[in-house]
């Protein structure tokens, strides 16, 4: 295969230069101009007056918030498949399918045309942060594989489809591009996981690696399956893969799995780089180190906006935007895109910790919020004292989730119960107990209200810990219908009815205190 690394480089010069000259309060004022322009004459544009907005106020104060079932309600589902200048000019070719983690619901994001090519724009700049990191790079001479959901499309009607992001970037890749995508078209559609595990890694053995990507866990299994059929390989490794240069993950907090990958790395010529893609579009890629955020994208047809996550559900709440957000604050993060979606609420909560160039930390969603008894704890903190409770036993955790377990009777005090899978097929009580005690202690240190609330135990019982052995979660996910691809453990789960099933579902083999 031709390395085409060289024809990246002289694109990354030049986009690199491009983003050190970059102002985001002027690159995005640029943003939301154009969009509005572009949108004016569709439906939704004439109901809110587009040709009227000159300022990211005026824009504010026609356009109001709405979710994804307020917009699809207003706009999309009257329609659905045929969306002509609806919420953006012309018809609407593609429908994103989402994975449905916080709800169990699948959503369908429009996707244009254009959207199709920011998104092709984000992997770019990804990859050029890439290059600038390893000056040496040959990214481009050897194939990139992405694990994802089967790349099938379903045909709505003629010229519409819907299906998961992977299939819409598989069927819009350049004809001279496709060569350089792994796996190929007919272990691409396969739409049984463990089939296309078992088949995918066996394919990929000789193939040359250059890049992979997916979501972390089904990652770590898929590895776990490739050590198996890989000669001389007897534990999960990228051994198969000595070429291998760039993981790219993204989809969930990374910091439970950061020590399983960073072992994995150690000794290889492999970085790790994190994204930020929602179906709604591209929205951020790691440019420097893990813990300096990820950078949003500024000039691929996305307008952000920033609500204090206390004032989401306030009948009037203070919206922000690049141009006056404040670093540290937890805002619900709000989208307007070249695909028709409108001061829409994504459902992610991020924190600025850069302004110019923006970064962001991703710290959970709104709904992922785990307060039954005014606790207030969101994702990032439960993961960063999980992660901690692991380090402290020397342990590593494959996945877990967390829900309120209610009192049952007047005067009990109710709390928090954790199932955790750890690699390790059993730890013992002591283990686990120390586990317990760290993560409550971390969490305490972290969140005032939580702290408030177990002092002598008067509000809220000490976590409870509820070890399962490996594989349960891809047994519970599998007994759903929900097994790899996009589709993702929910971490925090307030829907009493799914976390009884989780119970249910892992209770003969968890290991109880």
């Amino acid at each position: 295969m031709l390395d085409a690394t060289p024809l990246l480089r002289l694109y990354a010069n030049r986009r690199l230069a491009h983003l050190r000259t970059q102002r985001a309060d002027q690159c995005q004022g640029r943003e939301l101009q154009g969009l509005i322009q572009k949108a004016a004459h569709t439906r939704f544009g004439r109901d809110h007056d587009f040709a009227a907005i000159q300022s990211v106020k005026d824009f504010q104060a026609r356009v109001p918030l709405r979710d994804y079932d307020d917009m699809r309600r207003e706009y999309w589902q009257p329609d659905f498949p045929i969306l002509d200048n609806c919420t953006w000019p012309g018809r609407m070719p593609f429908f994103a399918t989402t994975s449905g983690t916080t709800t169990g619901v699948q959503k369908y994001i429009p996707c244009s045309k254009e959207m199709v090519r920011s998104n092709r724009r984000a992997a770019l700049d990804l990859l050029s942060h890439h290059l600038a990191n390893r000056p040496k790079s040959r990214i481009f001479g050897g194939k990139t594989f992405m694990l994802g959901s089967s790349t099938a499309l379903v045909p709505e009607a003629s010229g519409v489809y819907s299906g998961a992001l992977s299939g819409i970037a598989a069927k819009t890749v350049p004809f001279w591009a496709r060569s350089r995508f792994f796996p190929p078209q007919d272990l691409a559609t396969l739409s049984d996981w463990e089939e296309k595990v078992s088949r995918v890694a066996e394919a990929s053995i000789g193939e040359n690696i250059r890049g992979f990507g997916g979501t972390p866990s089904w990652m770590l299994i898929f590895l776990d399956k490739l050590a198996t059929l890989s000669p001389g390989v007897t534990k999960r490794s990228l051994a198969p893969y000595p070429d291998l240069e760039l993981i790219v993950h993204g989809g969930v907090n990374f910091t439970p799995y950061r020590r399983q990958f960073d072992e994995l790395c150690h000794g290889t010529r492999a970085e790790l780089r994190e994204v930020y893609p929602a179906s709604e579009g591209f929205i951020a890629v790691q440019d420097r180190a893990p813990d300096e955020g990820l950078r949003l994208l500024l000039d691929s047809g996305l307008f952000y906006e920033f609500v204090p996550l206390e004032e989401l559900n306030s009948p009037d709440p203070t919206r922000h935007w690049i141009g006056n957000a404040e670093i540290g604050v937890n805002y619900a993060l709000v989208l307007s895109s070249c695909a028709g979606v409108w001061s829409y609420v994504l459902g992610d909560t991020v924190k600025l910790v850069q302004r110019d160039p923006p970064r962001i930390l991703i710290t959970g969603r709104t709904s992922y919020m785990l307060s039954a008894f005014g606790e207030h704890l969101i994702g990032a903190e439960i993961d960063s004292a999980v992660t901690a409770a692991a380090d402290a036993i020397g342990a590593m955790i494959s996945d877990y989730a967390v829900g309120s377990v209610m009192p049952e009777r007047e005067g009990e005090v109710g709390g928090h119960l954790y199932i955790v899978e750890f690699l390790e097929a059993d730890i013992a009580e002591a283990r686990r107990e120390t586990f317990g005690k760290t993560l409550d202690r971390g969490l305490a240190d972290i969140n005032a209200n939580y702290k408030a609330r177990r002092s002598d135990d008067f509000g809220l019982n000490a976590p409870i810990i509820h070890a399962v052995p490996p594989g349960s979660f891809a047994a519970w996910m599998k007994s759903r219908g929900k097994l790899g691809g996009q589709h993702k453990v929910p971490r925090i789960i307030n829907d009493a009815d799914l976390f009884q099933h989780l119970r249910d579902h892992t209770r003969s083999g968890a290991q109880q205190p």
